[in-house]
């Protein structure tokens, strides 16, 4: 199985001047959290950080001797271009491939090692948690507009697993059609092809914000207490 890490956060949402997957957290940039999961996944063999060249040496500096190949992907202008990109480093033999967003750092061993079984079985999927919320669909005006049935809402998350070839169709695609996807299910929403989702549990969190930092650190300082 090969991973691609999307790495081209930027800090604004944190009000930070630099990428926030290399703040701090417990210690260590985020970053290195979602690395050394990766690193101890069984069934992922080879990683590839997307990411900009101004991040490269900062994020490369947390790897210590990795126990798996570590390749550097100059990344695009958007996510999407960033995928494709990533998926333009991957090595010829590359058949399946997860993608996950950097920032999703409390993301364990085994969620990649359930993903990539199922992705390597044959079906595209998603990580993902059920919505516990109830959510309104509201207009511009800021009136509600109706309420869609919880039962069926998933709040999508990464990994997400796909063929390469597939994947690969879907982007070019995408490319001819301008369309613009904010994730590569959504892609393949579009094209009428099934992808499934696997239930990642409730702490698959994206730092974004601050608050999300104090999060994580205590998932963490629990995770070692255990």
């Amino acid at each position: 199985m090969h991973l691609l890490i999307a790495a081209a956060g930027s800090g604004r949402r944190m009000g930070a001047d630099r990428n926030k997957l290399l703040l701090p957290l417990a210690g260590r940039p985020v970053i290195a959290w979602t690395l050394e999961a990766a690193l101890r996944s069984e069934r992922i063999e080879w990683i590839g950080i997307v990411g900009q060249e101004f991040d490269r040496e900062d994020i490369l500096a947390v790897l210590d001797a990795p126990s798996k190949p570590v390749h550097w992907i100059q990344g695009g202008s958007t996510r999407q271009e960033s995928v494709l990109c990533g998926l333009a480093g991957l090595p010829e033999q590359a058949r399946h491939v997860l993608i996950h967003d950097g920032a999703r750092c409390l993301a364990e061993p085994e969620l990649f090692d359930r993903c990539a079984a199922v992705v390597e079985a044959g079906t595209a999927l998603i990580a993902a948690t059920p919505v516990s919320d109830t959510i309104k669909r509201v207009g511009s005006d800021g009136v509600i507009r109706d309420t869609p049935d919880r039962s069926e809402l998933w709040a999508a998350q990464t990994p997400q697993g796909f063929a390469v070839d597939q994947l690969r169709r879907g982007h070019a695609e995408a490319v001819a059609q301008g369309w613009t996807v904010t994730d590569d299910a959504s892609l393949y929403e579009r094209l009428g092809w099934p992808v499934q989702v696997l239930d990642a549990g409730p702490a698959n969190i994206k730092v974004t914000t601050p608050f999300d930092l104090t999060v994580a650190e205590a998932v963490l300082a629990l995770r070692s207490a255990g």
